[in-house]
This record gives structure tokens, sequence and C-alpha cells, in this order.
């Protein structure tokens, strides 16, 4: 038995929940799949598969050994590229994990270019506006903003983004257009509740610095939830120009308050802790930067270095 071919087919039979699909992926016999998983648990010594009219799943012991047969493929993966040189095709499965509303508007639609420049490649997306577990998950890069909480994190800044409040035309009519710092208080606001929000905020012009605590009914853990929250009129909210770019270009949203400034947020390309980033995973950070630098024109994204 080729244990790594055998690792690799195990988890295709766990991502597609049967042993047809895998065998498709690999292109072999279905009773391939099915023989290379009996000689992985017979080595092993215990039942990786349940197998049930439902399908297959895997065991407790089979789902610890998932996550690291991934892992193990992955660096394999790694040592080929290597061994083959810089100037080799990417191949083999790049894992992408990053906040729902960023990937969906910046990442998502640049994706079939990247996978265009990689045909070998095969990208999984996990869209999660926590923080996960980058080893646990199998993840080979996240891209994150805000402060980076874990100092033992492998990190790479790759752009940043003012913030601003942002509000409807139509709450701005109903409720007004705040002037100053201290009408926000009289104003309903959306309170992002997650790393990078909250209601306190310190505002800049010049030299001149000034902290507003924001008041609102409304607290939502997830950037989805701000945007539609904005979009209903329900209140102001403090957020990235990514959060709103595509409505701040079209006017379905306004700045207030332009002459003050807020602390921007970074976006951190962030890698695994414990092992050297991925061919892939590096050649995926410089290209979101790239393409991020050239939609905005450089505005608000440093340089990579």
């Amino acid at each position: 038995m080729n244990r790594l071919a055998a690792m690799d087919a195990f988890v295709r039979v766990v991502d597609t929940g049967s042993f047809t699909s895998a065998a498709r992926q690999l292109r072999v016999g279905q009773p391939a799949v099915s023989k290379m998983i009996a000689q992985l648990e017979e080595r092993v010594g215990v039942r990786l598969l349940l197998r049930t009219t439902q399908g297959l799943t895997p065991t407790e012991a089979g789902e610890t050994f998932y996550e690291h047969s991934k892992r193990a493929i992955a660096e394999a993966d790694e040592a080929e590229a290597k061994a083959r040189g810089s100037s080799a095709a990417l191949s083999g499965r790049l894992r992408i994990s990053g906040a729902v509303t960023f990937v969906r508007l910046y990442v998502v639609p640049r994706l079939p270019k990247f996978l265009a420049m990689h045909p070998n490649l095969d990208i999984e997306v996990h869209m999660d506006d926590r923080n996960v577990d980058l080893v646990e998950a199998g993840i080979d890069i996240a891209l994150r903003m805000g402060d980076l909480q874990d100092s033992s994190l492998t990190a790479r800044k790759i752009g940043q983004s003012p913030r601003s409040v942002i509000a409807s035309p139509e709450y701005l009519s109903r409720a007004g257009v705040p002037t100053s710092l201290e009408e926000l208080a009289s104003h309903e606001a959306i309170i992002y509740d997650l790393r990078s929000g909250g209601t306190v905020w310190n505002f800049t012009k010049g030299s001149t610095r000034s902290t507003v605590t924001i008041v609102g009914r409304m607290r939502l853990t997830a950037a989805e939830g701000v945007r539609e929250a904005v979009f209903a009129g329900i209140g102001l909210a403090v957020a990235s120009d990514w959060m709103f770019g595509p409505e701040l270009a079209s006017g379905k949203v306004r700045r207030v308050l332009q002459d003050w400034e807020l602390p921007p947020v970074d976006l951190w390309a962030v890698f695994p802790s414990g092992r050297a980033a991925t061919t892939k995973a590096r050649t995926f950070a410089d290209f979101i930067r790239r393409e991020l630098a050239a939609e905005f024109r450089g505005e608000h994204l440093d340089d990579g270095t």
C-alpha cells in the first residue's frame, strides 16, 4: 500500500462522502478506493469510517486522522514543488479562510483568474467572521483584518483600509446628517460586536483627538448583518471602506464626518504556526495584494514589504 496515496484517498472520501466520488476524482475504480481504505484501517488498527445507509462519515479517530492526513498531503505537495523549483506549476489543494463579506466581495470574484493561472490547483474556501484554528482546520492561509490577538501566528501585512462613519441616504434624510462628533450621541448606531468593532472609537483631526462612545440598540456579530442593517436605514455604523466598497462607489451608502479620521484596519495574510508557509499560500497572498492594489490604485494598500 502506498500510504500517502491511501491518505489522499481517505481525505477525498471524507470530503465527498462516498467511495464513488473519491474514485472519480482520483480517476480509479471504486473498488480500488475501498481497498485502500480497508488497508489503511488495518494498518492503523482502528475504524476510520462509519458506513451507514446515509453515507460515509469519519469516526472520532477518523476525524483526527483526516486533519493530520490533509497536512501531510499539503507538506508532501510543498516538498515536491520545492524540488521541482519555483517555476513549477502549483498543484494540489489550497485551503483559504477569511471573513464572509471580505471574501465574498474581494476574493471569490478573483478566484477564476487565479485558477486560470494555476490549472492544476484546487481551492477550498472557508468563510467565517470568527478566527478559526488554522492547524485544526487544515487551512493554508487566512485573510484576517484588524489587530492580531495571537502573537505566535506567522503573518504578513498585505493591505490597509480606512474606516468611516457610514449610513444610508434614507437614514440620513430621516435622522439628519451629523456635522460634529457630539451629534453622534443622538443617532442610532449599528454595532459590529466582534474584533475591531465595538462602541468606543478614537477620532483624530490633525493634532486633535476625541473619544466617542456610540449608542445603538442593534448589535451584530457578522459583517453581512451590519451591511443589511445599514441598507435598511436602521442607523449609522463605523466600518472599513472595504465592507461597503461597492455601495460607497454607487452612492447606496454615504460617509459622514469626513473631516475626522478613524484608525485604519489592516489586512493580514496569516499562515499556520509551526511550519513554513507553503508556496501555494505565499503565491496566493501576493496575488490578492496585487489585485487589491490594482483595484484601489494603491490608495489604501501598502506595497507588501
